[in-house]
């Protein structure tokens, strides 16, 4: 049989979208960043420690691993918090009968930010300890 019966008209095929750029991609992202922070007062919290972490990195002559790791970290916790805003968001914009229903997915993602920053802060720990320990030279370099 020729490939025309087995092929749907070309009139019943929905019309291509034009594909996005990635430079509209990036400042749709960007923008995403923006409205996520704005308004949450735990950003601050994180923004604060993420600063206190950075400066002991410096401080304490941090190698290579160990900024990748506080890095890490300071990524984890800011990407968690950002899906827990987006959760908030969404929550918001539905009627009290649906919230109702998933109120459960609220306490959810705050547990995800606090798994987050819990497991960052016992890094940090480790981390910033040995140096610290080393540095007083209770423990040897």
């Amino acid at each position: 049989m020729p490939a025309e019966v087995w092929c749907a008209p070309n009139d019943d095929r929905p019309p291509r979208k034009k594909p996005r750029l990635w430079r509209d991609k990036f400042r749709e992202a960007v923008r995403g960043v923006k409205r996520g922070v704005r308004g949450h007062s735990s950003f601050s919290v994180h923004f604060f420690c993420a600063v206190v972490a950075l400066a002991a990195a410096v401080v304490l002559e941090c190698d290579r691993q160990e900024w990748c790791l506080v890095l890490g970290c300071i990524g984890l916790v800011v990407t968690a918090e950002l899906f827990n805003s987006s959760i908030e968001t969404l929550f918001r914009g539905l009627e009290q009968e649906a919230r109702d229903r998933v109120y459960g997915c609220l306490d959810i993602a705050a547990g995800a930010v606090l798994v987050a920053g819990l497991t960052s802060a016992t890094i940090g720990a480790v981390i910033f300890g040995h140096k610290i320990l080393v540095l007083f030279h209770w423990l040897p370099a």
